[in-house]
């Protein structure tokens, strides 16, 4: 497994083309949650992979979890495309991010939160990677 190096980016990076943010959806659901019409076990359900991948590859944020409210949400980056596996690629860094942009395909980025303590996760965002060769 690779080190972490410089994080995949953050939810706080310019709006650009063709980006889908999931912050109504995630505002939906947590307030399901707090108004008791979502039991915690529905929303804290991540894969033991997304986690492992939350603690050893994400990008740590210092947004509080909207569920437990005791750790920082961490964001995972998976991207989706012709050549890559069915069940996509876990990006660690920029410059990983940039260099599968590079390659030409068209491929796309989702970026999850999540909780590597209650197991909340909900997908932040998604967009398009550059052909060009540069990741927006």
């Amino acid at each position: 497994m690779a080190p972490r190096s410089e994080p995949v980016p953050q939810a706080a990076t310019p709006r650009q083309a063709g980006q889908v943010d999931y912050r109504f959806m995630r505002q939906t659901t947590v307030a399901g949650f707090r108004a008791g019409r979502i039991a915690r076990h529905e929303v804290c359900d991540a894969h033991p992979e997304l986690v492992r991948a939350a603690r050893n590859l994400g990008a740590p944020t210092q947004e509080p979890c909207p569920i437990c409210e005791e750790a920082s949400v961490v964001l995972v980056s998976y991207v989706f495309g012709p050549r890559l596996p069915a069940h996509g690629r876990c990006v660690a860094s920029r410059a990983e991010l940039r260099r599968l942009a590079r390659q030409g395909a068209d491929r796309s980025c989702y970026v999850v939160e999540v909780c590597p303590e209650c197991r909340w996760h909900h997908l932040a965002r998604s967009f398009p990677l550059s052909v060009a060769g540069r990741a927006r």
